[in-house]
């Protein structure tokens, strides 16, 4: 048995705070912004993204994380929290229009604005790179020897939860959008992304839960908590993640698919949305140019 405590104190304290830190700094400018433009900020969106920060919190500094290194079902929730339920909740919160002050916009929205920063944006939050560096990433993190590592190191098992939440925020960029992107795939194109992002879940809880011994020998000598042997532990870890990434993408995708057959879309509108992101009502066409989209 692993002797590393990765969720001491110290290491729970500087993970809260840092969040609570960016709740504040969210909650204040959407404050501001909601207090200057009355009734054009979506009430949700500061609930989205707050839970979102609550999920990664439970994740990585609660009583939870404490039994990642003696329950592979503790690491599983960690994985589904950070990966698949965090990332979406947070893309959600971010309002249409910037929540810090202008003068601190205008000393860094030159340089962002340039031709190769929107380059490197968008090749970053390319469909295909984000659904590789995902799926790669679940891959990866969960080969034996790459598993005890993160296990083992407190470090590497930094690296491994920061990288399941960068990547998460990948993954659901081009399904939420909470910017728009220069890439434009069919609409239609998403619901394929969702069902082949379900494929390395499914690969990877199958084996888990059907596999008649258990793949990570750490944990069999861990505490038997809750009364589950390793294996059972093992067996509940897959049906766990097989469950949640299903459910989770089943309502993705039936989202999505209502907004795609709505009566109330134009077949002449050209903004590439995917879930609910943008305040639609302030959006207008002009008439000179009906291809062309100004936010008012």
């Amino acid at each position: 048995m692993t002797t590393h405590m990765h969720h001491g104190w110290s290491e729970s304290f500087w993970v809260s705070s840092a969040l609570m830190v960016a709740a504040l700094v969210y909650l204040r400018g959407w404050l501001r912004l909601r207090r200057h433009e009355h009734g054009t900020v979506e009430g949700w969106r500061a609930g989205s993204f707050v839970f979102g920060l609550l999920l990664i919190w439970i994740a990585t500094a609660s009583p939870l994380a404490a039994l990642d290194h003696e329950m592979l079902t503790a690491h599983m929730v960690q994985h589904l929290l950070l990966m698949t339920l965090a990332p979406p909740l947070i893309l959600l919160g971010m309002p249409r229009k910037p929540l810090a002050r202008p003068g601190f916009l205008q000393a860094i929205g030159r340089p962002l604005r340039s031709g190769p920063m929107r380059q490197f944006a968008s090749a970053v939050t390319h469909p295909a790179l984000c659904w590789f560096a995902a799926a790669s990433t679940l891959v990866v993190w969960h080969i034996p020897s790459l598993f005890m590592l993160g296990l083992r190191s407190q470090m590497w098992h930094g690296v491994e939860q920061v990288s399941f939440l960068a990547t998460g925020l990948l993954f659901w960029s081009p399904v939420v959008r909470p910017l728009q992107n220069s890439v434009k795939w069919p609409e239609a194109s998403l619901l394929l992304y969702l069902f082949l992002a379900t494929l390395p879940c499914d690969i990877l809880s199958g084996f888990l839960v059907f596999c008649d011994r258990v793949v990570y020998p750490v944990f069999l000598s861990s505490p038997r908590s809750f009364g589950l042997s390793a294996l059972e532990d093992q067996q509940c870890a897959g049906a766990l993640m097989w469950t949640c990434v299903t459910v989770v993408y089943f309502i993705a995708g039936a989202v999505f698919t209502a907004r795609l057959l709505s009566p109330q879309r134009s077949p002449d509108r050209t903004e590439d949305i995917a879930i609910p992101q943008f305040d639609l009502r302030r959006i207008v066409v002009r008439q000179a140019d009906p291809h062309k989209l100004e936010a008012v």
